[in-house]
């Protein structure tokens, strides 16, 4: 294999393995810091060997072997050898992994969710939490989350660096927090998972269009979420948000990786297991009793999407009207674009036109690439091929996403042609 070719191998076995090697080393050396740079040590022997020794059999593995005895040398030349040292010395001697499960006050005993309880401590902003878990857990980079957050670069780097030396002088514990603290600390922590499955699930970079690792690590945290907080309906919402998007995940690329956009899929290939595990979270959060969050709201609207055995189906009225309700408990110009669409095929897309041509002068907007791309559809449908077109190369020039510009680019010549 190539040295190119072995080094794209090794970055997309990072992009799988990281998060949990992180999270591993950061319960041994207590430092998500520290945690970070032990973990990229192991990134770069690896690059080393590998490359003229070839990728060993399970890397995944190999990597966090590699890692654990990098914080094991950690400890020493920090002279921290006593009682910390012999417990977890054990433990990577014998490369088994103890069972933190039975501790009394800690329900899960899952170092990926003791890392995110630890990176979204109160301790840090709210813009702090979001950037430095999306980095840790979700292995992006700070071009992606940037993107994500519709924020400068410079900005999320800041972040990241400021957020790690907060934690690490106030010694921050990497523990899951005590019962009686997790409703409160449970809002930071849902953003980021969800902000990690949207990464997944329309990836803002890079060569695929999706990146299903992602969604299913952050599928996965919500669950064990939803079981250590059963009486948090948000968690049940947003777990019912991801089951319903991840339903669709066949059909929306082509055998070659082209995107399909939602009204197009074959919904024969839904999987329908994950939309009735989705419908049954919407119902354990109506069971509650209380007033629906922005994740309820918004697995509500995929239920809709869901429910419609053909894209003709879709009840557009009600879905314009579950994302007034979204814009009353989460405004923001992205809610605001998607009620824009949503209004367009209940009403015309002259109305939906309206509400996108306003938003132009929204600084946030100026360069997030989905709102030429839906101003291109709107004028498309009214006959403004021309304008369509350009709205559409403009989206396709702010798009980071190859497959998604590709498609861009062809929605542009198709205008053209007409």
């Amino acid at each position: 294999m190539e040295e190119s070719a072995v080094h794209r191998t090794i970055d997309g076995i990072w992009r799988i393995e990281s998060a949990k090697i992180i999270a591993a080393l950061a319960r041994i050396v207590r430092d998500v810091g520290i945690a970070e740079d032990l973990a990229q040590d192991a990134l770069l022997i690896a690059l080393e060997r590998w490359t003229d020794e070839g990728i060993p059999e399970n890397p995944g593995a190999w990597l966090m072997t590699t890692a654990k005895r990098r914080a094991f040398d950690h400890l020493r030349r920090s002279k921290v050898r006593d009682r910390k040292y012999e417990e977890l010395g054990r433990e990577i001697d014998s490369q088994q992994e103890p069972d933190w499960d039975e501790a009394l006050d800690d329900p899960v005993g899952d170092d990926l969710l003791r890392l995110i309880f630890t990176t979204c401590h109160p301790v840090l902003s709210s813009e702090a939490r979001v950037a430095l878990t999306l980095r840790l857990l979700g292995g992006l980079t700070t071009e992606e989350i940037a993107s994500a957050y519709l924020v400068p670069e410079p900005t999320v780097a800041q972040r990241i660096v400021r957020a790690k030396r907060t934690l690490t002088a106030v010694r921050v514990p990497f523990e899951l927090p005590p019962k009686d603290e997790l409703p409160a600390r449970l809002s930071s922590v849902l953003e980021v998972i969800y902000l990690m499955f949207n990464e997944g699930y329309a990836s803002s970079t890079g060569e695929n269009w999706i990146r299903p690792v992602l969604c299913q690590e952050a599928l996965r945290l919500g669950r064990i979420l939803a079981e250590i907080a059963p009486d948090e309906p948000e968690v049940h919402g947003l777990v019912a948000l991801m089951e319903i998007q991840s339903s669709r995940f066949r059909a929306r690329v082509s055998p070659s990786g082209e995107p399909i956009l939602l009204m197009d899929q074959n919904r024969a290939l839904w999987d329908h297991l994950l939309i009735r595990r989705g419908l049954t979270a919407i119902e354990r959060a109506e069971r509650l009793g209380r007033a629906f969050g922005p994740y309820l709201i918004q697995a509500s609207i995929a239920a809709c999407h869901a429910r419609a055995h053909t894209a003709a189906e879709t009840d557009w009225v009600r879905i314009s009207a579950l994302y007034e309700a979204l814009s009353q408990v989460a405004p923001s110009p992205v809610v605001e674009l998607n009620r824009a669409v949503a209004l367009s095929m209940a009403f015309g897309p002259e109305v939906g036109l309206e509400i996108v041509d306003a938003l132009l002068q929204e600084p946030s907007m100026k360069n997030y690439h989905l709102l030429p791309s839906v101003r291109g559809d709107f004028l498309m449908k009214l006959g403004r091929k021309q304008e369509a077109c350009l709205e559409f190369k403009r989206a396709a020039t702010l798009s980071r996403n190859e497959k998604e510009r590709d498609l861009l680019l062809r929605r542009a010549s198709d205008c053209a042609a007409e």
